[in-house]
């Protein structure tokens, strides 16, 4: 067994690895569990608050959007005051967040409220990918996110179900309710058990002059824009299909509740394995080689969810099949193309984690969208999907060396 790349200074490894690995997949699955806990009730917003399904599309996709935001602002702040204090503060803020949402009279209201969701939610996303560069570097950290999959993967498992059964009894706005509960449990969570990662002396001071060069710095890197934009575009094929498939799948196919949540928990089954796969694989294989091999498989397979889409050949169990084997693919995708951004900036971790969430979140906000604007069914999703896997081929094509001579075996 190889020995784990531990940074230079990094505190020692935690004595409970899985109690650290939960913890930590618990902060970065809340923002998913906030937007998938919500999912079924999205044709019910639309019902209750009188508005269309591509207004109601906007309170998840303000979301990502926000937390795009947050996580420029709250990246920097995470490298001068260390991981435990923004992450405490995000989950009140989150709380409060909620509970504003139970409450909120209109779409535009809600739209606003979720962007202070995704905002407050950075946070926990943001300080949870700093807290691994912290303490590992290159496989293991690959190995490590990998592994993380394993929880994070638990709310598209138990989300969307959670937020079915609480429908059952209550209204959309029950939901919020229970992303309260959550977020101040999480905190006192935090409070009690998670160190911090990052030592004083590790610790980068000074104000805005030092965080926009962090940012110059980053941004002048083209290998690690590339790979901090292929999550990005990842999670653009993932939230194209949350944002579509209630209404795909609910009012097109003529899904309950129920037998959408369980569709949705099957498609979350092939995140978890491929990520497991992958943290298998990733001690004998390069990151770059298992990020260039799963990102074409995924682009074909999307062709092939897009040609039945568009013809309708294999009706909804082949519609599902190709959509489970396009998701599965994302389970392999931004745990390497993480690891290996991470790898090249590890003097400022946190600010590096930034900029990866914050393309992840603002991509997959500002292209999600495009579901509800191309009309909203199966042939949107699925020309959307396609689009943003075979960009994000183009990405690592053109910005990094993987796909030429020698790069199978680059490290970027």
């Amino acid at each position: 067994m190889s020995t784990p790349q531990v940074p230079p200074g990094a505190p020692p490894a935690p004595r409970s690895p899985i109690r650290w690995v939960l913890l930590l997949g618990a902060l970065t699955a809340l923002p998913a569990f906030t937007v998938d806990m919500y999912l079924p009730a999205l044709p019910d917003v639309t019902s209750d608050l009188a508005t269309t399904p591509a207004l109601a599309q906007l309170t998840v996709s303000g979301m990502l959007i926000g937390g795009a935001v947050g996580q420029l602002v709250i990246g920097p702040l995470s490298d001068r005051y260390g991981r435990r204090a923004p992450v405490v503060v995000g989950l009140v803020l989150q709380v409060l967040t909620s509970l504003a949402c139970i409450v909120v009279p209109s779409i535009g209201g809600l739209v606003a409220l979720r962007v202070l969701q995704g905002f407050f939610n950075a946070a926990s996303q943001v300080s949870a990918l700093a807290v691994i560069r912290d303490r590992f570097t290159g496989s293991e950290a690959a190995r490590i996110l990998s592994r993380l999959m394993l929880v994070i993967g638990l709310a598209p498992l138990l989300a969307p179900t959670i937020g079915s059964a609480v429908l059952g009894f209550g209204t959309w706005r029950w939901v919020f309710g229970l992303l309260a509960i959550m977020g101040a449990v999480l905190a006192a969570i935090v409070l009690r058990w998670m160190p911090e990662s990052l030592p004083a002396e590790r610790r980068r001071p000074g104000g805005t002059r030092s965080v926009l060069g962090g940012y110059r710095s980053l941004l002048r890197d083209r290998h690690f824009v590339a790979l901090a934009v292929i999550p990005g575009l990842g999670q653009a094929v993932l939230m194209s299909y949350v944002v579509g498939s209630p209404f795909v799948l609910q009012e097109g196919y003529g899904l309950t509740h129920t037998q959408f949540s369980l569709l949705f928990a099957a498609n979350g089954i092939g995140l978890v394995v491929s990520a497991q796969v992958n943290a298998s694989l990733v001690r004998r294989v390069a990151p770059i080689r298992l990020l260039r091999t799963a990102i074409v498989l995924q682009a074909f397979f999307a062709l092939v969810l897009f040609v039945i889409a568009l013809t309708g050949g294999g009706g909804i169990l082949g519609l599902l099949a190709a959509l489970w084997l396009v998701l599965a693919m994302q389970g392999m995708i931004p745990a390497n193309a993480s690891a290996l951004a991470l790898s090249r900036h590890g003097e400022i971790a946190g600010t590096a984690a930034a900029v990866i969430g914050a393309f992840q979140s603002g991509i997959a906000g500002s292209i999600s969208p495009l579901v509800g604007a191309l009309g909203g069914d199966a042939v949107a999703m699925a020309t959307v999907m396609l689009g943003a896997v075979l960009l994000a081929i183009l990405v690592l094509a053109t910005a990094t060396p993987a796909f030429r001579r020698g790069g199978w075996h680059a490290e970027l």
